[in-house]
This record gives structure tokens, sequence and C-alpha cells, in this order.
């Protein structure tokens, strides 16, 4: 009964040791024949830790061949940041080729950095080894070209090609491809502009990248700008006319507004006109109306005598002849 119990408690634990061994033990003998070993313990804690133990030590496998030292802790903290293990090594890898000075450090914290867009740390090694052509604007963007107007208000349309390389140390943190051609964007804008010309600007296309690249573009950037190069100058339409054409289309229609506002001003007036009128009529036929009255008032006191009516209406008939003389048939 002794031995059965003693048997028990020493061959589980046995047991269980020798199929954790023989788990990691394939892993184990290849990171060992390929001169990059790996303890049971590293194995079994990743094991624990959620790290896949095997993708962490093909990466270490990969960077020792390539003659760089990384250990299973800096590659399985970099796994669980989230970070990419095998791109992040071969981006390591490529720069040493290339010569260029990249650490675990850096390299980890650009492939941090590009994480979530379309980039990645190999691309940015890659772009620094191999510059690449950034087209300005970005044809996703809708346009194909950067429109400017010269100082005689004609159109140019430009395209650019903008060929910039990785800078590593400024990558995190910097300004990416978006930043790079809105700034190229604004100083071919700003140099058309400045032309007296377009036929400055046709005939020396390569002053306007002269001048854009002379304004250090690229500070505080990811990327140095090497050249830019005018792809293709074109002539727009005429701004100029269409903007004088609409000043006196503008212009044209103040001027109907002012005038239609004094036409009803001067309308305004002349009813007032003709108010007045009626009301200095309706004055004289009620003033009319008073004669009959004053002359019956004056009969009645003895101030008027029969004689004086009949000189008065005589003189009346008189004057009734006479206009129809002057003024025949009623003619005016």
């Amino acid at each position: 009964m002794n031995s059965t119990v003693l048997l028990i408690v020493i061959g589980v634990p046995a047991l269980i040791v020798f199929f954790i061994v023989f788990s990691f033990f394939s892993t184990w003998l290849k990171a060992m024949l390929n001169g990059a070993p790996v303890g049971m313990l590293n194995l079994l804690g990743m094991r624990l830790g959620g790290v896949p133990y095997n993708l962490v030590v093909d990466a270490r496998i990969t960077a020792v061949k390539a003659g760089i030292e990384v250990t299973t802790d800096k590659i399985s903290a970099h796994y669980l940041a989230g970070g990419n293990v095998v791109p992040t090594i071969q981006a390591l890898v490529a720069a040493q080729k290339a010569g260029i000075s990249l650490d675990w450090d850096r390299a980890c914290a650009i492939d941090l950095a590009t994480k979530g867009s379309n980039k990645s740390v190999v691309e940015a090694v890659r772009t620094s080894v191999d510059p690449k052509v950034i087209d300005c604007p970005n044809p996703e963007s809708g346009r194909t070209t950067i429109d400017g107007v010269a100082k005689d208000g004609i159109q140019v349309k430009v395209k650019a090609r903008v060929t910039v390389r990785t800078h590593l140390d400024r990558f995190v943190g910097g300004a990416k491809e978006e930043t790079i051609i809105a700034r190229v964007g604004e100083g071919i804008v700003s140099t058309i502009g400045a032309a007296e010309s377009y036929k400055v600007v046709l005939e020396s296309p390569d002053s306007i990248s002269k001048t854009v690249l002379a304004r250090g573009l690229d500070v505080g950037s990811a990327f140095e700008i090497l050249s830019i190069d005018i792809a293709d100058v074109d002539v727009g339409e005429n701004v100029g006319a269409k903007l004088q054409e609409a000043q006196a289309e503008a212009n044209k229609s103040i001027a109907q507004a002012q005038a239609e506002i004094r036409r009803a001003a001067a309308v305004a007036v002349e009813q007032e006109m003709k108010a007045r009128v009626q009301e200095m009529q309706a004055k004289v036929v009620e003033a009319q109306a008073q004669v009959p009255l004053a002359m019956a008032e004056a009969f009645r006191s003895g101030r008027l005598g029969v004689m004086d009516y009949y000189k008065m209406e005589n003189i009346q008939a008189d004057t009734a002849m006479r206009g129809s003389i002057a003024h025949p048939e009623g003619k005016k």
C-alpha cells in the first residue's frame, strides 16, 4: 500500500513533467540546433502567458541567423503589446543588410505606430532603403491636378511627383504622406500665384519644384523629400475674366435694383401729386358750391341788386361766347 501511494506521488508529477517536456521538446530542439537556445522554463512561461511560443522561437531563430541578438522576453513583450513580431524581425534584418541603424526598441515603436493603418515597419525600412514616389495630388482624393491662378488671371493645372525616403528617427510622431502632399500642394499653388503670367510657369515648370523644395517641407515629417518633379503642366480657365464678368453682372443687378427703387419712388410721388390735385379740385368744387349761397345771402341783405346780377350774367355769357369762338366744336 505504501509503495503504491509512493508510486502515485512520484509518478504523477513525473508524468506531468514528461508531457510538458515532450510538448516543448521539438521547439526546444529546433531552437537549440539553430543556435538560438531557449530554456524550457521560458517556453512554459510563454505557454502560460498565452504567447505563441512557436512564433516567438521562429522569430528569434530568424534574428539570430541574421546576427541580431533578441531575447524571447523582448519578443514576447512586443507580442503582448499588440505588435507584429515577424514583420518587426524582418524590418531589423532588412535594416541591418542595408547598413541602416535600427535597434529593437525603435523597430517596435515604428511597428506599433503603424498599427491600424495600411503601413508597416517593413515598408518603412524598405522606403528608407528604396525611396518611394508619392503622387501629388493623391488620385484617391478624386482630384487629378493642383490648380493655381497666376497674376494675369489664367489658371494653371499642375501634376507633381514627390520622391521621399523614410526618416526612421522621426517616423514615430512625424507627419505622414498626407501632410507631405498637402504641403507640396500649398507650395505649388502659392508659387503659381506669385508668377506674373501663366507663360512664365509654362516656360520653366522646374522653377515650381525648385521654389517648393527650398521651403523645407519635410520638417517635422517622417520623410525626407529628395525631389519634387513636375509631371504635367496645363492651362486651365481664364479665372480673371470670369470673375470680371461675374462682377459686371453683379454691378448690373445692383444698378437695376437702384433704378427700380428710383422708379418706385417716382411712381409714389406721382400718385401723391394726383391725390393732392384731387384734393384741390374737391376744395374748388366746395368753394363753387358756396357762390350761390353767398349771392342769395347778398340779395337778402341788400348788398347785391338786380342790375348787378344781370351784369354778372352778361359777363359770363360774353365769356362763354368768346370761348366758343376761340375753340369751335369744343376743340382745345
